[in-house]
């Protein structure tokens, strides 16, 4: 019997030390991505950091060889440079306030029930489908317009003297501009953020005698602060880059009044044919912008982190 037992092959079988199993390689699955992605980010921004180092404007092909950091040393001790930077914080602020506030205000205006809610919420969301280049066009032309424009129009219509916005206010209607495109993107969010709040929580707060001004300010609010730290996160981010708003209205002008980080590389790079100086400047801008996103990633991170 025992003998049966032992020589028994499910037996031995079963007793059999279990073979690991052997995993396949992902190495030839992931290789296209790391070379797209290689290609697509690596090699542009080496050749940025090879162009910054060298002399290469194409005014003076002839004139090239390595110049160290002094394509960086002239783009920071150039006068517009600190102009530009004013400039770039300037209008990524004051847009920033427009779209939370009055971003907060439309989407507990827009929690309402009313008659024509949904239409009224497409035509608040319409701007951001709008292509930078055509707002910019739409606004320059058709609104702000000192002479055809609706609101010199308007203006007449009350006997007031219509308003060179571009020649007198160019960074207000940059300004302007930017904030009724990304006001719609901070409506949708906070509205979506809005109606995740619990209902019988707003309930009982009714219950207890709440007003409007106290459940928008102790509860409303509250619950808003992580959505306004994703809205100003990604804002930032892209509001740092505006280019096309700048290049249809004022092209930086008048003087340097609208003149932000983007377009004064730009303007050295394909204006002034310094491709030496405008790379030095990109660099300055990508090491800038990074030190934003880090800090705005680690922001939202710990507001995240303490909510939960």
């Amino acid at each position: 019997m025992l003998m049966a037992t032992a020589t028994d092959p499910s037996v031995a079988v079963a007793n059999a030390p279990a073979t690991p199993v052997r995993k396949p390689k992902n190495s030839l699955l992931v290789a296209p991505s790391v070379v797209v992605l290689f290609l697509w980010m690596i090699v542009p921004l080496a050749m940025t950091v090879y162009f910054s180092l060298i002399r290469y404007n194409l005014l003076s092909p002839g004139l090239h060889g390595f110049v160290g950091i002094q394509n960086y040393a002239f783009f920071l001790t150039d006068p517009g440079t600190w102009t530009a930077l004013l400039n770039t914080l300037v209008l990524v602020g004051s847009v920033l306030i427009i779209t939370v506030v009055f971003g907060t205000l439309l989407a507990v205006l827009y929690d309402q029930k009313f008659y024509g809610r949904g239409i009224a919420r497409l035509l608040v969301i319409a701007p951001f489908f709008v292509m930078p280049t055509v707002s910019a066009l739409i606004w320059k032309n058709m609104l702000m317009d000192p002479v055809n424009g609706l609101i010199a129009w308007l203006l007449r219509l009350v006997d007031l003297k219509p308003i060179d916005w571009f020649g007198s206010f160019p960074m207000l209607s940059i300004i302007i501009i930017c904030a009724w495109q990304w006001l719609p993107f901070a409506f949708l969010i906070f509205l979506t953020s809005i109606q995740s709040l619990d209902a019988e929580q707003k309930e009982a707060a009714r219950i207890d005698g709440a007003g409007p001004i106290s459940m928008f300010l102790y509860i409303i609010l509250p619950h808003l602060g992580r959505a306004i730290s994703v809205v100003i996160m990604i804002e930032t981010i892209f509001l740092l880059t505006i280019f096309a708003e700048i290049y249809v209205t004022t092209a930086g002008g008048p003087g340097l009044a609208t003149t932000n980080l983007p377009w004064l590389i730009y303007s050295a790079g394909l204006l002034q044919f310094d491709v030496g100086g405008a790379s030095a400047g990109g660099m300055i801008a990508v090491v800038l912008a990074n030190i934003v996103a880090i800090f705005l990633i680690k922001t939202v991170s710990r507001n995240l982190h303490e909510s939960t």
